[in-house]
């Protein structure tokens, strides 16, 4: 923006829009609200008589203004907040998961600490339902418990392809345990691995089901008779982040959940962690493993549907060799592991990360993946896209950093995309105080 004096006023050149003959209080005017709403204007030419009355001249521009700053508002991200520390008798919430239901609503799952934030102790998983594209979220529900231990790594995933409920049923995995994760490495006990139900869009939920015999191996007789695997898994952990159902092609219906686990003693650099995942081809009656991923202390992970009908997964490198996130192709939904790979495209300071596909108005269908763009510090969340099954990934775009203010401004994070086929990441901020949801554009991130 530019400005010069000319006969009968002040001459405006505003993003190409030349306006002739401004008093220099309208010129002020509009200074100010172009810094504070930061629009962009098509390019043509006004020309402004030097009579014309400036509140006159203001309604004719505040429009122009107003539309302006819609546009803009439409493509870059808005955020609210869904959890806060401190509130609804929780000291703290972590772990963010997030889908959305067949009537639109987005389902915000975390677990709320009741006494401080590690990750051992009263930990419930909880949930808010937005039926505003995430503008606004209702009131908290407990929908798993474990008594005054812990109940966490939620990941829920929406069964669309069973006949038997028209509307969708929502599964949602989750873990237990009764000693800190350190000590069920040691042996000294372990996790287990649950399940509820919900064919009411999240708002009852059945009785849970115990399914750690199909899709974990842990040598505790003294827990569970049937707990005597030789392969003594011990640690053990869900996703993070929501679950995936395949919705075409050879393996559509096969609700899949990717995990991780630890086996045997703990091992240097954490190499006793693996990842994994199981899957179910009969809405959930039966489970089955996946092979472990061919990458000593891969862990935390979540995977996305490929273009071609198989899956992407995508892992934590908690082993710290290489600070870049993991992937492992198959061709068969992950029945094999054709191929894993250390992305160097994919920077991770040791976190979690969050993946979906997408399918924008135009083109072929997207793999969008989000996680901390640093390899120091748990900061810079950002959101990439893949155009070829998660072979490669754009520099993407930011949603949040703030390393001089926080030691971790962002962590945990995981996508979604809204019914109005805009996308939203529910992502920890500034330290673990909250989690808050971001919702953004395609065309955002992509420009």
């Amino acid at each position: 923006m530019s400005k010069g004096h000319k006969e009968g006023g002040t001459t405006l050149v505003l993003f190409g829009k030349i306006v002739s003959g401004l008093p220099p209080l309208a010129v002020l005017f509009i200074h100010y609200v172009l810094l504070n709403k930061k629009v962009i204007v098509s390019l043509s030419t006004v020309q402004l008589p030097a009579k014309m009355h400036l509140r006159l001249f203001l309604l004719l521009l505040i429009p122009t203004l107003t539309i302006a700053q819609t546009s803009a508002d439409l493509h870059s991200p808005k955020e609210t907040v869904v959890f806060q520390n401190g509130q609804n008798g929780y000291k703290c919430y972590r772990i963010p998961a997030i889908v959305k239901a067949p009537n639109g609503d987005l389902l915000a799952f975390a677990e709320a600490r009741r006494n401080n934030c590690g990750d051992f102790g009263d930990v419930e998983i909880v949930m808010k339902r937005s039926t505003d594209n995430g503008a606004s979220w209702g009131k908290l529900q407990v929908v798993a418990d474990n008594s005054n231990d812990q109940a966490g790594n939620p990941a829920p995933v929406f069964d669309l392809t069973d006949k038997r409920f028209s509307k969708g049923r929502l599964f949602l995995f989750y873990n237990t345990g009764i000693a800190h994760e350190q000590e069920v490495r040691e042996g000294k006990a372990i996790r287990e691995v649950w399940y509820k139900t919900c064919t009411d869009n999240g708002q009852t939920w059945s009785a849970p089901v115990n399914i750690t015999t199909q899709v974990s191996k842990p040598n505790k007789p003294d827990v569970n008779p049937a707990y005597t695997f030789k392969e003594d898994w011990r640690s053990y952990a869900n996703t993070p982040g929501h679950g995936l159902q395949l919705q075409k092609g050879k393996y559509r219906g096969r609700i899949f959940i990717a995990a991780n686990h630890s086996a045997g003693p703990p091992q240097k650099q954490s190499r006793d962690y693996v990842a994994h995942a199981f899957y179910s081809d009969d809405h959930g009656k039966t489970f089955k493993l996946s092979p472990n991923v061919a990458y000593a202390g891969s862990n935390e992970a979540i995977a996305a549907e490929t273009s071609d009908g198989s899956l992407l997964f995508n892992c934590r490198n908690q082993s710290g060799d290489a600070k870049y996130r993991i992937q492992a192709f198959t061709k068969n939904a992950g029945e094999t592991w054709d191929e894993v790979k250390v992305m160097t495209d994919l920077p991770d300071p040791i976190c979690q990360g969050s993946i979906i596909d997408f399918q924008p108005k135009k083109g072929k269908k997207v793999l969008i993946f989000s996680n901390n763009n640093s390899q120091t510090q748990r900061d810079k969340l950002t959101v990439r896209v893949s155009y070829d099954n998660g072979r490669s990934w754009s520099a993407g775009k930011e949603i949040y950093g703030a390393a001089k203010s926080y030691e971790d401004p962002s962590a945990y994070s995981d996508l979604v995309v809204q019914q109005d086929n805009s996308l939203g990441v529910l992502y920890e901020k500034n330290d673990y105080t909250q989690i808050v949801y971001a919702q953004f554009s395609y065309d955002w991130l992509v420009q």
